[in-house]
């Protein structure tokens, strides 16, 4: 995976903010924390140049629509010290970088089905020097009926990757009986959570958990499906 990936030196004040608009939902983060959702971000950006990484680029939906939104689920409290978490969808690497960062002790898999995408993430994963991040080209479906890692996570995590039948059917298989998947939905999911109960039944699990919420500045309002696969 190398060295360190170059990034754009004149883009060194970005995220700005950053600390103050996660604080206000609940989430501190350190300096090393803020230091390193900055590089990262940088990172996106130059890459983003070359390929589709993301649409947001302003600065502010950035902090707002990317990290404070991706850190959200750990307001769910469900990431325990060393859990083992897969990044179902990863895409540039959102929520799954951002809680590594704010959470050194996570062993984290992003799983993304483009290779570019895995590949850039790879990058990341060599810039960081992280030696308990993954990054996996596969589709989620795959990997839950490979024995190595279908119920191996404590926790999954998918944002804005499909309707929640479909999250539920690929990522439930990956997490550990009593692991939990926590779906990053937008403001409405009452026919989405209606639509799934079919495939909650035939995964063995349950909605635990409806959790809404409203980023700051009005940037729009979420919602956390917490769904535990049964013992």
């Amino acid at each position: 995976m190398g060295g360190k990936t170059a990034v754009p030196e004149e883009r060194t004040d970005v995220l700005v903010g950053l600390e103050e608009y996660c604080r206000e939902v609940g989430i501190e983060l350190d300096e090393a924390a803020a230091d390193g959702m900055r590089a990262y971000w940088r990172m996106v950006l130059a890459a983003n140049e070359r390929m589709n990484l993301t649409r947001i680029t302003g600065d502010l939906d950035a902090v707002l629509k990317h990290f404070v939104d991706s850190l959200t689920v750990l307001l769910t409290g469900l990431f325990s010290v060393g859990a083992r978490v897969v990044d179902v969808g990863t895409g540039a690497g959102f929520p799954g970088v951002p809680l590594k960062l704010a959470r050194p002790d996570l062993r984290v898999v992003l799983v993304d089905a483009t290779l570019k995408r895995v590949r850039f993430l790879e990058t990341v994963i060599g810039h960081f020097g992280w030696r308990d991040v993954q990054a996996v080209h596969a589709r989620a479906e795959m990997l839950a009926r490979d024995p190595e890692t279908a119920g191996t996570f404590d926790v999954a995590v998918a944002r804005a990757v499909a309707s929640l039948d479909k999250v539920v059917t690929w990522s439930v298989p990956l997490v550990r009986p009593g692991g939990h998947l926590v779906a990053m939905k937008g403001p409405e999911v009452e026919d989405e959570l209606a639509g799934a109960e079919r495939a909650l039944r035939r995964m063995g699990a349950r909605v635990a958990d409806v959790r809404r919420l409203a980023l700051p500045r009005e940037a729009g309002r979420r919602t956390l499906v917490v769904v535990r696969r049964e013992p």
